[in-house]
C-alpha cells in the first residue's frame, strides 16, 4: 500500500480522472501496471491508437479496446498516445443493489468477473432500451451524444455524453433513449451487488 501511495504522490495533479472507494482512474499513466501491494485487478481502456506490452508480447489497441488485468499480472503501459487505468481498489465497500436486477438489451459484454463485470454499452440514434438496471459503475463515454432518460420513481432527465468523460453513477433501474444523431457508445465497468451470505 505505501507503494502506491509513494507511486500516486510523485503523479501529476491531472492524470487522476476519478478517485473513490471504488476505482482510481487515471489518464496516460499506470501506476499499478506492476500489480504493486494495494492494487487490484486493472482495466485498461484505449481512448485512440496505443500499444502496451502483456506476457511478452505486444497488443495493439483502438479507441474502445480494453484489456483486463488480474491483481497479480503485470503489463507495461503505452509509451504513447491516450488511454485509461481504471484500478479496481481490492478493499472496496460491497455494492449496493439497484433493488431488482434486470439485464439491459443490446449491450456487448467484455469481461465477466466475480465482482465486475465490463461491457460496451451501445443504442443507437433513436432507439429505447426497455426498463433495466446498473449497479454502481464507471462509465467512459466514447461517442457525443444525447440520452433521454427515465429513473424509476423520478422524473425523465436529458444528459449530454461527452467525448473521454469519466464518471461514476450510482445504481439505478431506467429506461433510456437516445436522442442525440450519434449512437450511444460507451465502456462501463459495473460493480455486481453483495451476494447475502448464508442465512
Amino acid at each position: 500500500m505505501l507503494t502506491v501511495l509513494l507511486l500516486l504522490s510523485l503523479l501529476p495533479a491531472s492524470s487522476v480522472v476519478l478517485e473513490n472507494e471504488y476505482v482510481r482512474v487515471t489518464r496516460n499513466v499506470a501506476p499499478c501496471a506492476q500489480g504493486a501491494a494495494g492494487c487490484g485487478a486493472r482495466v485498461v481502456v484505449a481512448l485512440g491508437p496505443v500499444e502496451l506490452m502483456a506476457a511478452g508480447r505486444p497488443r495493439k489497441m483502438s479507441r474502445g479496446d480494453l484489456v483486463v488485468f488480474r491483481p497479480d499480472e503485470r503489463y507495461t503501459p503505452p509509451a504513447a498516445g491516450e488511454f485509461l487505468e481504471v484500478v479496481i481498489k481490492p478493499n472496496h465497500p460491497p455494492a449496493p443493489s439497484p433493488g431488482v436486477t434486470i439485464t439491459p438489451e443490446k449491450n456487448a459484454m467484455l469481461f465477466d468477473g466475480t465482482d465486475f463485470l465490463v461491457f460496451e454499452e451501445k443504442l443507437d440514434s433513436g432507439q429505447t432500451r426497455a426498463r433495466h438496471s446498473h449497479g454502481p459503475r464507471v462509465v467512459v463515454v466514447l461517442n457525443a451524444t444525447r440520452l433521454q432518460q427515465w429513473p424509476d420513481g423520478q422524473p425523465e432527465v436529458f444528459r449530454a455524453q461527452v467525448p473521454d468523460d469519466v464518471h461514476f453513477n450510482p445504481p439505478v433501474v431506467h429506461v433510456v433513449k437516445t436522442v442525440g444523431d450519434r449512437p450511444l457508445r460507451n465502456i462501463v465497468i459495473e460493480f455486481k451487488p453483495a451476494r447475502p451470505g448464508p442465512g
